[in-house]
Parts: C-alpha cells; structure tokens; sequence
C-alpha cells in the first residue's frame, strides 16, 4: 500500500510500497519516507559479513573520527537490515546488533553500511506546540535541531527487542535529555520516518503538558548533569507551532523535523 498524505499538506511520501493493497496516487519522492505506523514485528538477523579490507578501513576511519572527538563512544547500538509492510500500518523490521564503529563504513568507498535505527519523542505541549532540541557542541551532530531520542540499544541479559522495550528506551531518553517522566505505556507510536542513509526513526507521541512545566523540567535535567561535571547532550529547547517557525532555529536540522512538525500541526 503507498501512501500520499495530500490533506496534511506534507511534502514528503507516506509510502508502504511492500504491502499488496490498495495503491493511491502518489508524489515523486523528495528525500525522506514517514510511514503510518501503529505496530511493529521485529526480528533479530546476524551482521553481514565483512571482508578484512572493509574492516581495516573502517577501524581507520573511526579511529581518526575519534582523534578529532573523543567523547564518541563505540558502543552497541541496533542497525536496521530490513523494513517491510506486514499489514495496515504494522511493519515488519529486521535489526542487527552492531556497535558505533559499524557506521564508519559510510565513508568507506564500496563499502555498505546499515541504517541506524533510533527513537526519538514528538513532545507537544497543551496549547499545540512541538519541542524541538539542539544538540550540544560535544555531540556527533553539534548544533543540529532534532527531536529528542537517541540510538536503539541491544537487549541484554537475554531480553528480547520488542515494542514495548522500544517505548521503555524513548522513556528513558525523556528522563535523560528533557527531564520528563512518562512511562513506556503513556507514549503511542506516531510514525516511522527513512531519511539520510536510509536511517530508520521510531517517533512516540508523549503526552502534551504545560509550556512551563516542559521548560522548567528541561531546564532543571541540563543543570543536573552540569552540577555532575557533564555537558548535557541537549544544550536547548524550542517549542514551534508549525514548520515555518523552524525557520528561526539557526543550524542544521535533522531531515525528518519539519515533516514530523507538518504533520502535526496539520493533524491537530
């Protein structure tokens, strides 16, 4: 089923191209997919292999990366190797237990990285605004506007991955960037976003709260981790009511923010 969105107005493709539905007419693409989602299947599949000369250079490129930055930290993160339509709005992902470094092979010619997958949080506030965040200087996006989230982490202690774990890792990234409790049940599934290099996003809807209190509990986690010595990874907040006002937020801008504000504010 491929979907173009045409009552919000998204520039964007809302596509399902692997489901045998119903087909509507469609948009040539423009850079990054948001898919209608409410559910997902997910299945853990092994690394693809790698020959010794990719693997040397990738090790040379993270290696030098890390030279310019030391706080990058080479982690295990989740990669995506597969997403397809299972159903209406249900899509079936295949994920890859990886860690930071695996991400050097995008520059890496003939080298093939895979997606990352991350969750992030469509924070709103009760008078219908969207909290946009900046990355801090110290980060490996410094300055880039974004949605709150981060990186999907493995499961351990034989733990599997699955939605609710999922919704469990956006409420922990609530706590950690804007200092917002809201439990794994609270937060709905909204959409599912492909950009730069076929990255794979998992947007929550977070309750809406009042203006202040967002800022107030932002403003309380940034001075917390600044008291521990740290710099927050989120270094500020803006609340936007529609994607025209990203306009004022100097810096990049991470690809999938104005269709998921679009969408929004057209949707309310």
């Amino acid at each position: 089923m491929r979907w173009t969105i045409r009552t919000l107005d998204l520039p964007v493709q809302l596509r399902a191209g692997l489901y045998d539905g119903p087909v509507t007419e469609t948009l040539p693409p423009v850079g990054i997919d948001l898919f209608d989602v409410e559910r997902l299947q997910l299945t853990e599949v092994p690394e693809p292999p790698l020959s010794p000369s990719d693997q040397a250079a990738r090790d040379r490129v993270w290696d030098k990366a890390v030279q310019a930055n030391p706080t990058l930290f080479d982690g295990p993160v989740v990669a995506c190797s597969g997403l397809e339509w299972a159903g209406p709005r249900t899509v079936r992902l295949s994920w890859v237990r990886v860690t930071y470094r695996h991400y050097a092979l995008r520059r890496v010619p003939g080298a093939t990285a895979l997606p990352s997958l991350f969750v992030n949080i469509l924070q709103t506030t009760d008078n219908g605004r969207v909290l946009a965040a900046r990355m801090s200087p110290s980060t490996a996006a410094p300055g880039r506007w974004q949605l709150p989230g981060g990186s999907v982490e493995p499961p351990r202690n034989g733990e599997v991955l699955d939605g609710p774990g999922l919704a469990g890792q956006a409420a922990r990234e609530m706590v950690e960037e804007l200092g917002i409790c809201a439990g794994p049940e609270a937060l709905r599934l909204w959409a599912v976003t492909r950009g730069e290099n076929s990255s794979v996003g998992l947007t929550y809807l977070a309750p809406a709260l009042p203006e202040s209190a967002v800022r107030a509990a932002f403003a309380a986690a940034a001075a917390a981790e600044r008291a521990q010595g740290r710099e927050p990874e989120l270094d500020d907040i803006a609340l936007v009511r529609s994607p025209g006002e990203l306009v004022s937020l100097t810096g990049p801008h991470a690809d999938y923010l104005e269709p998921i504000v679009r969408r929004y504010s057209a949707g309310r």
